[in-house]
């Protein structure tokens, strides 16, 4: 290399522009390139398997800097370890593998990339390996310095490599079949670019996210393994929810950004679908499961059985201790890695996730610690609802002779309920009757919370004798003919874990909570009831999702009234929408004019007083009558009147569920989506991972608790 520098220092002497008459044009392009050489700027990758082919990613600007300066550092990297995407992924700096934090992941290669050369068919570029990118540098440096071309070098995969010039570099694959004493690299295919650092390639990088963490969010998925239309994994889905609110973040709280107001928001997915599957269960049904069909067969195995194991006991409890703990096992993990964070924890499920994190909520224990878990409420239920004696309930069983037994063992109503057949027969009860007292009492203990009416004298001061967190409806209304029902109702039998935090809000996206409530048995949701441990609560849901359903109009089943619309992320209502609404509008004027001008036609042809004629003009005014409210010609213009209407109804009261807030949010569709409802169905059960609009009234929502508001309220 002294040769080289001392060749480079004479060229640097002599004069760095020489006449046009010594030198071509292609020459001066050489010569001027000779005295630029500049060391080639690396950056850093990492090798994603998408569709069973290697992707090589860039990490962000600010990552990959990290990654350059602990490379630099002069220390030993074999046990360097650096954070990146914000801190969910650690890379193994020795090992050069990138690993995830808070979920299983495959290890993912890392590689300082310095030379690349375009792929087969996507046209992107593949970075070399480290050791043959050091290769090439110095080839293309001596190149540069002696203003040597023609450089013709073979990668240990026999790739062949040639260096025109600065501005031409091939790159030829070798030939199947083809020996060492074959053609030659011009006859060996087409000649792939290749490309010296990563500022003449077309790949994006980003500039990276804000170290700050204003608050964490929990993301539970639904049935199945996949959660888009692409059969992508709830970690990728995340990261698409994660990368448009970093993007709003940028757009609609950019005067909070600027201030240093805030950081970000951090969402993080729970994945229950793999330890469920795990347990056997899959083998199990494999053995019973029919060899037609396969490919559906396996579907419906692997998606939506998920919903029966759900209703199941063993599984139930599966499902519920795996989210529950999964949530707390990430939250201390996230606290020890970023011990700086004193933001609010909030928790997101989509489809079944909801209804399990719905559940979870419910059984949640309050800061009095007066419930634990579902166990807990037959006995609660028990002193209100059910007021007879074990007497009494023999004797509807016709076993009254037995009561004496009882007696004398001194077992009352809840210490049978705890019985066993094998304590039955020891107190000398005969098969029959033991068989017909334990199907009573294992239906009572299921069936207490279900169909349970709250009695009249219950809206007394025995009433306040159960904690209000552990009721889904405290009392009755005041006709006393409303049956409020306990929110477990329907639930199976299992213990709820305790969550080591208190969300802040629950957001339902495509949720069939309210379906789920419904077919367990519950009728109305009490207005005063609200979680023990979360404040709010929103449903938010696509118009045409097949799977959601509304939860307001259990709490207020008497009045009618739209949900929420969730406005456009650019403001006011899409176009289509508006178009819609004024079209509307403007048909019942037309119509409205059109019958007021009839009539009064009618009544200027019509002089005689025939009563048939009187008749039909008085249906005819009666039918027309509840068409419109505001068809004299002397009324007002009907739309000031629609207005003054509005303005007069009252706010309507939804409860407590969501702190007095409205529950239901609906998103707006697109205009395509409009043309044919069951078309976009499915889709739009899975559209929230990518909805502006979603993420808008998540952040909306999050950031109002930390007093924090848009720049620009929306419409």
């Amino acid at each position: 290399m002294s040769s080289v520098e001392s060749h480079q220092e004479q060229l640097s002497q002599s004069d760095p522009s020489p006449s046009p008459n010594s030198c071509s044009s292609f020459e001066l392009i050489d010569m001027d390139a000779g005295g630029l050489y500049e060391p080639v700027s690396p950056h850093w990758f990492y090798c994603k398997i998408i569709d069973s082919k290697e992707a090589w990613i860039p990490f962000n600007s600010e990552d990959s800097q990290q990654l350059e300066e602990a490379y630099d550092s002069g220390k030993d990297c074999n046990g360097r370890v650096v954070p990146t995407d914000g801190g969910r992924y650690d890379v193994h700096l020795g090992e050069r593998m990138r690993y995830a934090v808070y979920w299983d992941e495959l290890a993912s290669e890392v590689r300082r990339c310095t030379w690349f050369y375009k792929g087969d068919k996507d046209n992107k570029y593949v970075p070399y390996s480290e050791s043959f990118s050091q290769v090439l540098e110095e080839t293309y440096m001596l190149a540069v310095t002696l203003d040597e071309w023609k450089k013709k070098l073979e990668s240990p995969n026999r790739e062949i490599i040639i260096l025109h010039n600065p501005k031409l570099m091939v790159h030829y694959q070798p030939v199947a079949g083809s020996d060492e004493w074959g053609s030659t690299p011009t006859e060996q295919g087409r000649p792939r670019t290749v490309k010296r650092g990563v500022e003449n390639i077309s790949v994006d990088i980003h500039c990276g996210e804000p170290l700050q963490i204003d608050h964490l969010v929990f993301v539970v998925h639904g049935i199945g393994p996949a959660c888009d239309l692409r059969f992508r994994s709830i970690v990728q889905c995340v990261n698409d929810f994660r990368s448009v609110s970093l993007n709003l973040l940028q757009t609609h709280f950019k005067k909070a950004q600027e201030n240093q107001q805030i950081g970000r928001v951090e969402f993080l997915p729970v994945n229950w679908h793999s330890p469920l599957h795990s347990t056997g269960v899959d083998v199990d049904l494999q053995r019973i499961t029919l060899p037609s069909i396969n490919r559906l067969r396996h579907f419906t195995n692997d998606t939506i059985l998920d919903v029966f194991f759900y209703n199941s006991p063993t599984y139930c409890q599966t499902i519920v201790d795996t989210v529950a703990s999964e949530m707390n096992r990430i939250y201390t993990l996230f606290l020890q890695r970023n011990p700086n964070f004193k933001g609010g924890v909030s928790i997101a499920g989509h489809s079944l996730g909801s209804l399990i994190l719905f559940d979870i909520l419910t059984n949640q224990k309050d800061s009095l610690g007066d419930i634990d878990s579902k166990k807990d409420f037959p006995n609660i239920f028990m002193a209100q609802g059910d007021t007879r004696t074990l007497e009494e309930d023999l004797k509807k069983l016709q076993l009254s002779e037995f009561f004496s037994i009882f007696e004398k063992e001194k077992v009352d109503k809840e210490a049978l309920a705890l019985c066993t057949d094998k304590d039955l027969q020891e107190m000398g009860i005969p098969l029959g009757p033991r068989k017909k007292i334990l199907n009573y009492f294992r239906t009572r203990k299921n069936s207490m919370g279900i169909n349970r009416p709250t009695p009249p004298s219950a809206s007394g001061a025995n009433m306040s004798n159960i904690p209000k967190e552990a009721e889904f409806c405290s009392r009755t209304g005041d006709t006393g003919n409303d049956d409020y029902l306990d929110v477990g109702i329907g639930q199976v039998s299992i213990k709820y874990p305790r969550l080591i935090y208190k969300p802040e809000i629950f957001f339902a996206f495509g949720s069939p909570i309210g379906m789920f409530l419904t077919v367990r048995g519950l009728k109305r949701i009490d207005p005063n009831y609200k979680f023990p441990t979360c404040k709010g609560f929103f449903n938010i849901y696509h118009p045409f999702d097949p799977v959601a359903y509304r939860i307001e109009p259990m709490v207020v089943p008497d009045v009618e009234f739209e949900p929420m619309l969730i406005p456009h992320h650019k403001g006011r209502k899409r176009m289509h929408l508006e178009l819609r609404e004024g079209l509307t509008r403007m048909s019942m004027d037309l119509k409205n004019n059109l019958l007021g001008s009839l009539r009064m036609a009618w009544k200027s042809f019509t002089r005689a007083p025939y009563p048939a004629l009187q008749a039909s003009e008085t249906a005819e005014e009666t039918e027309a009558e509840p068409e419109s409210s505001s068809e004299r010609p002397s009324d007002v213009n009907t739309e000031e009147t629609s207005v003054a209407a509005k303005e007069e109804v009252p706010p309507i009261n939804v409860g407590m569920l969501n702190g007095g807030q409205r529950i239901d949010y609906v998103l707006q569709e697109k205009p395509i989506e409009s043309f044919n409802e069951y078309l976009f169905a499915l889709q739009s059960h899975l559209c929230y991972w990518e909805s502006e609009d979603t993420v808008l009234l998540v952040l909306k929502e999050i950031y109002q608790t930390q007093g924090i508001f848009l720049d620009q309220p929306l419409q």
